[in-house]
């Protein structure tokens, strides 16, 4: 059996984009959101042995979010998949929990935490 994966991303694009990347290499989504608190929701429901999540998102943010999946499950498994600068968040990434850190742009060091 594949791995059941969660994508959060408020980009329909770059949900699709890692879906069928992922779909490609015989992972299995589970479910995918596009905020925070519909991770957290989604979390709850499906209970995916890995949420790939943005950091930047309306309504609540995936730092934000992560804590709340960690609170509801303390084996939560978290990377964050982001723009924004790995240096300066992936001490963030690292307090709530998450297993990584790693840029949009670097999907092979995705695949690799995976």
């Amino acid at each position: 059996m594949s791995k059941q994966i969660m994508i959060v991303d408020d980009s329909s694009i770059m949900r699709k984009m890692v879906r069928n990347l992922l779909e490609k290499k015989g992972y299995q989504i589970a479910a995918e959101a596009r905020n925070g608190r519909e991770a957290i929701d989604m979390y709850d429901q499906h209970r995916p042995e890995l949420v790939i999540m943005d950091v930047t998102m309306r309504d609540m943010d995936g730092f934000s979010a992560a804590r709340e999946i960690m609170t509801l499950d303390s084996g939560a498994r978290i990377v964050f998949f982001s723009n924004l600068d790995k240096e300066q968040y992936s001490g963030r990434a690292a307090e709530v929990g998450a297993l990584g850190f790693v840029n949009k742009h670097n999907l092979d060091q995705l695949l690799e935490l995976i």
